[in-house]
């Protein structure tokens, strides 16, 4: 049987405001399969679509050292990025995969895919997030349209706490979470894996032994984001 074709589009240093602009325009004006892969971003903060800045940020921090807050396509809840954040992001037609296109089959997919692709013992999906054991190492958010999906999430390589600490703790949390501080509910990938590059080959090779991956140049899709097409992701503070 052949290989579905996947266009493997890789950024380094990505503002993630630009990537989300970059995968909503994928989304929307292509039927292509893509996988985007970005090591680091400037700090951004970045909320779910109906995310509400007042019950999410912490407005003293974002006053004295405001950092811009980004509103994405998908849902999901709210997270701080930046240089040590890895992402990775999905873009299928529905039609290439044999489950159902619902939240939780997705999930269970993606869950296979990272297990084979990063080896890293007891990483599994806890309700929606990646965990090692009992820490939170991604988060994930997915968008769901008629013919195509996608599936994104953001892997602590490392993080900062100073960052983490314009996050108010939200009033819907996983239940394993537990009241956990984000320091305690948190892990690394850094502690489980010997560096970047080796999580980025290992979603590579995990790709290759999936599809018929085509490498694609940024230069060749950066004309689809003046194309006329929906656009929902915004810079909401600069």
């Amino acid at each position: 049987m052949s290989k579905e074709t996947l266009h493997l589009l890789r950024l380094q240093n990505h503002d993630i405001h630009e990537q989300l602009l970059l995968e909503e325009a994928l989304l929307r004006t292509t039927d292509q399969n893509w996988c985007v892969l970005n090591h680091g971003s400037p700090p951004r903060i970045v909320m779910g679509i109906s995310g509400k800045p007042q019950k999410l940020i912490d407005s003293n921090k974002m006053t004295s050292a405001p950092i811009p807050l980004i509103k994405r396509y998908s849902g999901g809840g709210t997270v701080i990025v930046d240089s040590d954040t890895l992402f990775v992001s999905f873009i299928f037609q529905k039609e290439i995969h044999s489950f159902p296109c619902y939240p939780e089959p997705i999930l269970r997919w993606s869950e296979e895919f990272y297990q084979e692709a990063l080896s890293i013992p007891d990483f599994h999906l806890r309700e929606n997030d990646y965990v090692i054991g009992e820490k939170k190492c991604g988060g994930n958010a997915q968008y769901i349209k008629k013919n195509r999906f996608v599936h994104h999430t953001t892997f602590l390589w490392d993080f900062k706490q100073s960052h983490m600490d314009y996050l108010l703790h939200p009033e819907k949390t996983p239940k394993y979470r537990d009241g956990r501080s984000h320091e305690s509910f948190l892990c690394r990938l850094n502690d489980f894996l010997p560096s970047e590059k080796s999580f980025f080959d290992g979603i590579q090779k995990a790709l290759k032994n999936r599809y018929f991956v085509q490498e694609t140049p940024l230069n060749t899709v950066v004309p689809l984001l003046n194309g006329e097409h929906r656009i929902t992701t915004c810079q909401i503070i600069t």
